[in-house]
């Protein structure tokens, strides 16, 4: 049964559309459970099993997609699944233990907050360049090498967004950001301060979290 009591419409079989799964560590796919190091532990008896999906709605932003998923009991559901490009991230610090981060409005919660600097993945372009192309179009600074720091789903359960997380030691400052409609101010701010910030929900963002939160630890175990 669906949420609001009334039985799963009726699927018809549409074509099953591959997806890229070429992130995931070698011999572990969606079809097996896999440990910490990405080892293979068998068929996933819990799976659920695509038979096929369709496009409702369709831009160069976002996609609605409905699936026809089975679920481990038998059951059928038409799911609804929002596709969404790439997402880099990057998490700059200095050589004074200050990260680099951008004070924005979103208008969709009505609410501002601190960010770590962060865009989609153009076509063609690797997250690790999208990453350093963004530190440089939103703050104006031209981060060092980026490295990855780490990789999160947000929300796998409605889509199949990917956030690519980077950072970067150092950058050189090249001029006002040319991206105008970004952020109200760009301020490097201190690593000691940014338990305090999560705390004060002063950074509320889950790539910025993520991101942050990792730095933190890596920090703190070195």
């Amino acid at each position: 049964m669906r949420a609001n009591g009334y039985p799963p419409r009726p699927v018809e079989e549409i074509p099953i559309r591959h997806r890229d799964v070429n992130w995931m560590e070698p011999g572990c796919r969606r079809q097996q459970l896999c440990d910490a190091g990405g080892r293979s532990r068998g068929a996933a008896a819990m799976q659920w099993k695509i038979h096929g999906e369709r496009p409702i709605y369709e831009n160069q932003w976002v996609n609605l997609w409905l699936t026809d998923v089975e679920q481990p009991d038998g059951r059928r559901w038409e799911y609804h699944v929002v596709k969404l490009r790439h997402l880099a991230v990057a998490a700059v610090i200095n050589e004074r233990q200050e990260i680099l981060m951008m004070w924005r409005h979103r208008f969709i919660t009505d609410s501002w907050a601190w960010e770590l600097p962060m865009g989609l993945v153009e076509d063609g372009e690797s997250p690790a360049d999208a990453a350093a192309r963004e530190v440089l179009e939103e703050t104006g600074w031209r981060p060092g090498p980026v490295k990855p720091l780490i990789y999160a789903e947000p929300a796998n359960g409605i889509t199949d967004s990917q956030h690519h997380v980077f950072r970067a030691d150092g950058a050189t400052y090249e001029g006002p950001p040319t991206e105008k409609n970004e952020s109200d101010r760009i301020e490097w701010i201190p690593l000691a301060d940014v338990r305090g910030m999560i705390d004060r929900r002063e950074i509320v963002s889950s790539g910025s979290l993520v991101g942050l939160l990792y730095v933190l630890m890596d920090e703190a175990i070195r």
